[in-house]
């Protein structure tokens, strides 16, 4: 279903998975190498995103990095996602800074490897989560929520791999998948510095987390995670105020 955004538009028409409120408040929340000082930065940054579906979060990206100079890179393996993707890039504003590759992250890992580039600033993610249940009879649908096409241990070992050492990598994940999540997550050099949970509404239990991953110190010192809350929506359905402020670039009744 095509959604319609304050600087851009998303035809997802194509997509095993649609355009959804946990992907905006990644696209939102997302640790990205944004400068407050106005200065530009002495080189080019890199912004990674992987399983890029329609392009949402890469362009929510371009959008909050549009003063600095940086490229944007969208892997997405389904090839009816990456044709939306590629539809939604060159209509945006910042067509010349966004590209998708149609093919795994383990293909474009090796690449990357066997080449000379550098690593990413920033890697953001929404990932398949799903890691058991039943799966939806449409291929596209189940490929895009089941762990089954990319395994945490996977995604995390390509993002230690293909994050720069002082780079943030952001992702969701429901709150039912933390512990599968933080096994795999034990497997790297990667550790959690930043971790809000979100609640649907203020009167329920947390159904989702943010979490931000960086290198670990090489030192016996651990990363201390900066933990948060947000809520989405008050007891009247109505967005919370850190919801609206988190959102109000990109929403178009904000």
């Amino acid at each position: 279903m095509p959604f319609t955004f304050k600087q851009f538009h998303i035809d997802d028409s194509h997509c095993g998975m649609p355009v959804s409120t946990d992907g905006v408040i990644l696209g939102a929340w997302a640790k990205l190498p944004i400068t407050t000082d106005g200065n530009k930065p002495s080189r080019r940054y890199r912004i990674l995103d992987i399983g890029a579906g329609s392009g949402l979060l890469s362009l929510m990206a371009a959008q909050r990095i549009n003063n600095l100079d940086a490229d944007v890179i969208a892997v997405e393996l389904d090839e009816g996602a990456a044709q939306d993707c590629h539809f939604n890039f060159e209509q945006s504003p910042w067509n010349s800074q966004l590209k998708v590759q149609h093919q795994s992250i383990q293909q474009f890992a090796d690449e990357i490897a066997r080449s000379d580039s550098a690593l990413f600033d920033a890697i953001i993610c929404n990932p398949p989560y799903f890691e058991n249940g039943p799966q939806s009879d449409a291929k596209q649908r189940a490929t895009a929520r089941h762990t089954d096409s990319l395994s945490f241990e996977t995604l995390l070992t390509h993002i230690q791999q293909l994050l720069s050492l002082d780079g943030a990598a952001s992702l969701i994940i429901p709150v039912q998948s933390e512990v599968g999540f933080l096994k795999a997550l034990t497997l790297t050099q990667l550790g959690i510095s930043n971790r809000t949970t979100i609640c649907s509404v203020e009167t329920k239990t947390p159904n989702r987390l943010l979490l931000a991953l960086k290198h670990q110190p090489c030192s016996d010192e651990k990363l201390a995670p900066q933990d948060s809350n947000l809520i989405i929506a008050n007891g009247k359905g109505q967005y919370t105020e850190a919801m609206s402020q988190l959102c109000r670039e990109f929403y178009l009744k904000l």
